[in-house]
């Protein structure tokens, strides 16, 4: 049984972005009423609302799940923005230290070890432009090419050009573990294929950044059944979010707007896998919760995709 989560305190706001057919994706602002309420905003500018702007136009949509935000039809939920680039720390959870040492071959071990002490984060792209992010209710894909394929649930960070912390949303930084683990110079490999990332549902702005946030993970199969649950927190992170923002933009133009995914805590055992069928839940308090099926990738590719592809 998971314990009750605790949510990262006082939040300022919490925005979402959305579509309805014939017009262009608009941004909203969730009032927590029960159920909540999206207020849309004038601005389609997500960076200027996370900044404080908060002019409405006065419709209200009311969401019929308080934790996912789904809208009812004919509004579709979307990625809370479309980031020019997605960037990712790694083996910033001494749990994830241990399973990468675990799953990899003898002779590229220390790298984990050591980069995890490391002044120096293990830093990488995960995408540009969207072309392999997903929003939520959209599948995430699996290689076709790896046997063992996991989700990373992670708390992800809307960075300023100077690596000020804008907001925060859930990203899943899926992983195609058996490459990476066969050698690390795979990594783009096993990190970069289509619908490798999903962010959403909202992006919250806490008052205060030093509140740890609270991860849970659930993965379940075709028929609901639960095949692997877990919770850990970023109080947890053996760096900070400041720290990792500022290694991020080091001497590198990194666009406003861009996310930092900054580790997971949640490794899933040995015998547990992604497949086509199953759906992942990643749920953040106060952020809200991402759930996204589970497809092959070669079938989502973003010429074949419509809701899948951000936008």
């Amino acid at each position: 049984m998971l314990r009750h989560l605790r949510g990262p305190g006082r939040l300022l706001i919490r925005s979402v972005r959305f579509r309805e057919p014939g017009h262009e994706p608009r941004l909203g602002l969730v009032e927590p009423d029960a159920p909540p309420v999206v207020v849309e905003l004038e601005s389609d500018d997500v960076l200027a609302v996370l900044r404080g702007e908060r002019a409405v136009t006065g419709r209200t949509i009311a969401a019929l799940d308080a934790e996912t935000l789904e809208l009812p039809p004919p509004f579709e939920l979307l990625a809370p923005l479309v980031p020019p680039e997605t960037w990712a720390a790694g083996v910033t959870y001494e749990r994830s230290r241990d399973a990468r040492v675990d799953e990899s071959r003898v002779e590229a071990r220390d790298v984990y070890s050591l980069v995890y002490d490391a002044d120096r984060p293990e830093l990488f792209m995960k995408d540009a432009g969207g072309r392999r992010t997903v929003g939520p209710g959209a599948p995430v894909g699996v290689r076709s090419d790896a046997s063992w394929t996991v989700p990373e649930p992670e708390l992800a960070l809307v960075l300023a050009a100077d690596g000020e912390l804008l907001g925060a949303t859930i990203g899943n930084d899926v992983t195609a573990r058996d490459v990476e683990g066969e050698n690390p110079l795979y990594l783009p490999q096993a990190k970069l294929f289509a619908a490798a990332c999903a962010l959403g549902p909202a992006i919250a702005v806490p008052e205060d950044w030093s509140e740890p946030f609270e991860i849970q993970l659930r993965l379940s199969g075709p028929d609901g059944e639960v095949i692997y649950e877990a919770q850990t927190s970023t109080a947890r992170m053996r760096r900070s979010f400041e720290e990792l923002a500022a290694w991020v933009v080091r001497e590198n133009p990194v666009p406003a707007g861009s996310v930092l995914l900054t580790g997971t805590g949640l490794v899933p055992p040995d015998d547990v896998a992604l497949a086509a069928g199953q759906h992942i839940e990643i749920r953040i308090p106060g952020i809200g919760k991402l759930v996204n099926p589970v497809g092959d990738a070669a079938g989502l590719l973003p010429a074949e995709r419509s809701k899948t592809h951000v936008r």
